[in-house]
């Protein structure tokens, strides 16, 4: 009996990731298919890699400033050439 309320326990549990903090510094253009994604510039504030600058790709509203909780903080986006930019 004890053994299946200790299952119920922790069968609903809610699981987070570390995440690191990083702040917007720069919104560099559009970037995917039909522009659904922004390139930005972000710097990392906390933990190994505190006080760099990466180039990420982000979904959804963002703005210069805004804090970012980011999984992973070593793979950086590839730049956008002047083709790949849109009209921004």
């Amino acid at each position: 009996m004890a053994k299946k309320d200790q299952e119920q326990q922790t069968k609903g549990g809610v699981n987070f990731t570390n995440a690191v903090p990083a702040t917007v510094e720069e919104i560099v253009g559009r970037t995917g298919t039909r522009g659904e994604a922004i390139q930005i510039r972000c710097k990392i504030l906390e933990g190994r890699d505190a006080n760099k600058i990466l180039r990420r790709n982000v979904r959804g509203p963002v703005q210069v400033g805004d804090t970012l909780m980011l999984r992973e903080t070593e793979i950086e986006a590839r730049p956008l050439n002047k083709t790949g930019r849109g009209n921004v």
